[in-house]
């Protein structure tokens, strides 16, 4: 590669603007989740962890949690087992759960590994149900608000604890954890999780810095229709309009509830970007412009620096 001296002048001058978050951020935790979607693509993939991997070389604490619905869909299907998806939760059978744990644990995980280990990224994989670190119960029956129907969601898990232990003893190593949202309840019986609704509890559960969802969309869009209606900074009440306006469906769903109890649980800050925005993490973490949607307790708990660059775009 051949770089001029242009180059290496915008290169200087990027890393000098980055300086003061470098040194506000070194020590902290961020988990960070990806959708399953990324995971298709080799090269996509690559990117979103390259951008882990500095975040992890400037001393953050990355953990990352992962999805993996579609290559889940896919195999089902191709093993004759349907597929229902309920508010954005997947309804999962005896059949099912058996072909989660081989995707998400050995597929998907493992291949993430690899990259991480392409990348001297020091990476060790982990499910809920390693060292106890989620203890969870199978979900009863629920009756829809929408139209009253009560759905039994099979070897779906709602989750009674976390216990950090093991990831805060990999994290003081300089290792990062890889979470597959799968655990189990207390008899041993597997269950599927959403990785959503894992990484806002481990969020919590660690007193994250930050918790920043990765997923298609590029943010948390005022209408779903429009792409370019995303909106940069909102807030718990700002949440609760979009819910309540119905301008959030399907996977935005629980992406919406976990967002709400990270919050809650005491994660300063939850991001929403897209994952097919080559610098969409480091822009998001590194720039006060960001990529995405940065949501917060409460607006006002926003700094100057943030507020200033957040009103040149639409907010809730």
């Amino acid at each position: 590669m051949i770089m001029h001296r242009t180059d290496q002048v915008a290169a200087i001058r990027a890393l000098k603007s980055a300086t003061p978050y470098i040194r506000l951020f070194k020590g902290k935790i961020f988990v960070i989740k990806a959708g399953g979607a990324v995971f298709g693509d080799l090269e996509a993939t690559r990117t979103l962890i390259e951008q882990i991997a500095i975040l992890h070389y400037f001393g953050v604490k990355v953990v990352f949690v992962h999805g993996g619905g579609p290559q889940l869909t896919e195999i089902t299907e191709q093993l004759g087992v349907p597929t229902r998806m309920v508010e954005g939760r997947r309804v999962t059978d005896q059949r099912s759960i058996d072909v989660t744990s081989m995707v998400l644990n050995g597929l998907i995980n493992t291949r993430i590994l690899a990259i991480c280990r392409d990348l001297n990224l020091d990476a060790v994989g982990l499910s809920g149900v390693d060292a106890g670190l989620i203890r969870a119960h199978k979900r009863a029956p629920v009756k829809l608000a929408t139209n009253g129907e009560v759905v039994d969601y099979g070897y779906v898990g709602d989750i009674d604890q976390v216990d950090p232990t093991v990831i805060r003893k990999l994290l003081d190593n300089g290792l990062m954890p890889v979470i597959s949202p799968l655990s189990c309840d207390d008899q041993g019986t597997l269950l599927n999780i959403n990785a959503d609704t894992i990484a806002s509890a481990i969020g919590a559960a660690l007193n994250a810095e930050k918790l920043v969802l990765c997923t298609g969309a590029p943010g948390i869009l005022e209408r779903v229709e429009d792409p370019t209606s995303i909106i940069s900074y909102t807030d718990l009440q700002g949440l609760k309009r979009l819910r309540d306006s119905g301008a959030m469906v399907d996977g935005m769903l629980p992406k919406a509830k976990a967002i709400e109890d990270a919050i809650r649980g005491g994660v300063r800050r939850v991001h929403v970007i897209s994952y097919n925005a080559p610098e969409g993490i480091l822009a998001e973490v590194f720039t006060n412009e960001g990529t995405g949607t940065l949501v917060v307790a409460d607006v006002h708990a926003l700094t100057p620096s943030e507020l200033t660059a957040a009103q040149q775009a639409p907010s809730v």
